[in-house]
C-alpha cells in the first residue's frame, strides 16, 4: 500500500514579521550574511547606497545630501536634508510598527532592525518628531523635538552586538565603499555622500557623490 499522502494547512506556514525576517535573512537586504565579518560594513553602505537612490517617493536619485558618523565600532548616524511629505493632520508618517520608519527607507528599516538601538528624528518647518526604538520596535510614540532649520531625518544606530558577535566591527578604511551598485545607470547630479570616522581620536572624512 502506497504511503498516505502530506496534508498541509494554513498551521503548516509561519510568517515573520519585516524585523524578524532582516534579521533571519540579512543577506536578502545586505547582501551578505550574519556570519561575515563585512556585515556592519555593508549595513551601513546600504544604507547611504538608499539615500543616494531613494525611493522615488522621497527624492530622484543623487539627490539628497547625506552626512554620516561613525563613532564606534557598532555605531553610526545618518541624516539627510529629506523629511517626507506629512500626514493630513501635520503628523509625520507612521511605518513598520508605527514607527517613523516606513516602506520608503526600507533599508535604514532594515538597519533598525538589526539595531538594540536607534533613534530617528525628522523635522521641517521648525517642527520636529523624535523617537526611540529597539529592534525596530517603537519604545515611545514620537515626540516633538526642537527642529534646526530647514528639513531633514537623522537616524543614529548602535548595531546589536549580541546579533553581530563580540569581534564584528564598522570596516577602519570608508574610502572605497560602493555607494551606486552595478545598477545604478543615473547621472550624478547635487546628491553626496559624507562619513566621518569619529573613531581613535582622529576624525577621517570621505566623500562620494
Amino acid at each position: 500500500m502506497p504511503p498516505p499522502e502530506p496534508t498541509y494547512s494554513a498551521a503548516d506556514i509561519r510568517v515573520l514579521e519585516f524585523d524578524q525576517v532582516v534579521r533571519t535573512r540579512p543577506g536578502m537586504y545586505f547582501g551578505v550574511g550574519k556570519e561575515d565579518p563585512r556585515l556592519a560594513t555593508e549595513v551601513l553602505c546600504c544604507v547611504l547606497a538608499h539615500g543616494l537612490h531613494p525611493a522615488t517617493s522621497v527624492a530622484p536619485a543623487h539627490a539628497l545630501r547625506i552626512e554620516a558618523e561613525v563613532s564606534a565600532d557598532l555605531a553610526f548616524s545618518v541624516a539627510d536634508d529629506h523629511a517626507g511629505p506629512p500626514a493630513d493632520d501635520g503628523l509625520p508618517h507612521l511605518g513598520y510598527h508605527r514607527s517613523l520608519l516606513g516602506p520608503d527607507r526600507w533599508l535604514s528599516a532594515a538597519a533598525a532592525a538589526m539595531s538594540s538601538r536607534a533613534i530617528v528624528e525628522i523635522w521641517r518647518d521648525g517642527q520636529g518628531f523624535r523617537q526611540e526604538l529597539s529592534h525596530l520596535r517603537p519604545l515611545n510614540a514620537p515626540e516633538p523635538f526642537q527642529a534646526p532649520a530647514g528639513s531633514g531625518t537623522r537616524i543614529a544606530f548602535e548595531l546589536d552586538r549580541s546579533y553581530f558577535g563580540r569581534e564584528a566591527a564598522i570596516a577602519a578604511d570608508l574610502s572605497s565603499l560602493d555607494v551606486h551598485g552595478p545598477y545604478c545607470a543615473e547621472a550624478r547630479g547635487s546628491g553626496r555622500v559624507t562619513i566621518r570616522d569619529l573613531r581613535n581620536g582622529e576624525p577621517r572624512e570621505s566623500r562620494y557623490d
